[in-house]
């Protein structure tokens, strides 16, 4: 199962365009999607579930092309959690789970085992029977989860799965959706990078509606070697005009002294260290290492 998208756009009325005539292939396993608000996440991912229609350019879902044709049988196909998700508020757990596998036309009998086994693996048996109402915004996110996988789709879609869940829950889901994974695809947009460093190896970056990178974990990792810098201070003052003059990704006190971490293309104009990036300093370097980001280092 691949997903192919070649030169797509999509521009709405106001003449907003949120995707920019964007390429991207999207193999079986975790593929994960970074980008910051507004840069075409939701966009693409209401277009690789038929909500859509893009003004230009082509989908294809294993070969078979995004045509208005192809939309029943590409729908049987994919499983999609949304960003914001509302289920019946007034049904139970069980109910509201029970009624989507009505929909998706699952028979009964399989549909119950899948709801007794993903209401196990994320931890939400002891709830079934609550209302969708009374339920925190992370138990939401986990029913929404689970009836994305209940028809157990070619094709997954998640949108910030791990949203308002504890670092316990979060691994839970993650180990999850890892499993599922095999022999399919699972497209899993997020802002949380470590939840991508735990999952996958293979990714895209999105800015202003094209993808900066695509491709290997690693060897976006690589691209950030030598512009990531440790930097020691006791001044605030020299806090301060780092800050001004460099991307900080974090800060700490270490004893006395202010540790800070630079994200620089040329060594910043102070005794520093270079050190390995994480995949968020690699993110960050590749967001703003565009020429018109004034700021990103000394020399910009």
């Amino acid at each position: 199962m691949g997903i192919k998208i070649e030169d797509l756009t999509v521009t709405f009325r106001n003449d907003v365009t949120a995707v920019n005539h964007a390429d991207l292939e999207i193999p079986k396993g975790i593929f994960g999607l970074l980008g910051e608000n507004g840069a075409g996440k939701t966009t693409l991912m209401r277009v690789l579930t038929t909500v859509l229609s893009p003004t230009s350019g082509t989908v294809t879902l294993d070969g078979m092309f995004y045509s208005e044709g192809n939309f029943e049988k590409i729908r049987r196909k994919i499983g999609y959690l949304p960003q914001e998700i509302d289920l019946y508020p007034s049904l139970s757990v069980q109910e509201c789970l029970e009624y989507m596998g009505d929909l998706s036309g699952i028979p009964r009998q399989t549909y119950k085992e899948r709801i007794n086994y993903y209401l196990e693996k994320t931890n939400l048996s002891e709830h079934r029977r609550k209302k969708m109402k009374q339920l925190s915004g992370g138990m939401k996110r986990r029913v929404g989860l689970i009836q994305a996988l209940l028809n157990e789709p070619e094709f997954l879609i998640v949108d910030e799965p791990t949203t308002g869940l504890d670092p316990e829950e979060r691994i839970r889901i993650r180990n999850l959706l890892v499993d599922f994974s095999e022999g399919r695809t699972v497209l899993f947009s997020t802002h949380v990078v470590e939840d991508l460093v735990a999952t996958c190896n293979q990714l895209a970056v999105m800015k202003n509606g094209k993808f900066l990178y695509s491709g290997n974990m690693k060897e976006l990792l690589e691209q950030a070697r030598g512009h990531i810098w440790i930097c020691k201070t006791k001044e605030e003052g020299t806090a301060r005009e780092l800050e001004k003059q460099y991307h900080v990704s974090s800060k700490q006190y270490v004893g006395d002294e202010l540790q800070m971490k630079l994200i620089s293309e040329t060594p910043p104009q102070m005794e520093c260290s270079s050190c390995e990036a994480t995949l968020e300093d690699a993110y960050i370097y590749l967001m703003n290492k565009e020429p018109h980001n004034a700021k990103y280092g000394a020399a910009h």
